[in-house]
């Protein structure tokens, strides 16, 4: 995991360069395996989507990493916490205002929400089951969702790579609610419009 300060200076957070793992540790003793995706929170701590580690690992601005979700070699879509929790190759993550981690769980076709305390829960989707329908919780479906974004109002904004498609997730009362936002479903081409 690799620091770029404004005037491009590149440092390396955490990891080593050509040793892939699933280490716990601090600096070059902490080991990723494709890292896909990061965000960082209001307090600078880095969340990472280790893809083919199918974790989420947290990265304090000291290097310190710890598995937040997840356990490393241990595939499948269980909610639940810490290393009670199973991902399907995540490949993004967003940071809300209040610490929750959301992810574009990819080749579980959902998208998931990581507290702070490492709790999971799926908002979206239904464990590897693709396919288009805007809907609420395991109604709606996803082909592969590579990018999520949230924002100050705590929507989820989905790059939903399989269907070319931005979803957008919104929380309606204690349920999340997807619709189609941009795109249509498999008509793949460059027009701007509405």
């Amino acid at each position: 995991i690799r620091k770029v300060t404004s005037t491009g200076v590149v440092t390396t957070l955490a990891g080593s360069a050509g040793h892939s793992g699933t280490n716990d540790g601090t600096g070059s003793a902490a080991r990723f395996n494709e890292p896909s995706g990061v965000a960082v929170d209001s307090a600078g701590d880095v969340f990472v989507a280790d893809y083919a580690n199918s974790t989420i690992r947290k990265v304090t601005s000291t290097g310190v990493v710890t598995t937040l979700a997840g356990s490393a070699g241990a595939y499948g879509w269980n909610d639940g916490t810490g290393s009670a929790a199973r991902f399907l190759s995540p490949a993004s993550v967003a940071v809300d205002i209040n610490g929750n981690v959301f992810v574009a769980d990819s080749d579980g076709d959902t998208i998931r929400k990581v507290t702070a305390a490492g709790v999971v829960t799926t908002l979206a989707g239904l464990a590897e089951t693709y396919g288009t329908n805007d809907g609420m919780g395991s109604a709606a479906r996803f082909s592969l969702p590579y990018g999520a974004a949230v924002d100050g109002a705590g929507d989820v904004f989905v790059a939903d790579w399989g269907n070319i498609t931005i979803r957008k997730v919104s929380p309606i009362g204690t349920n999340w609610v997807v619709t189609t936002l941009a795109g249509s479903a498999a008509a793949i081409g460059t027009n701007d419009g509405t």
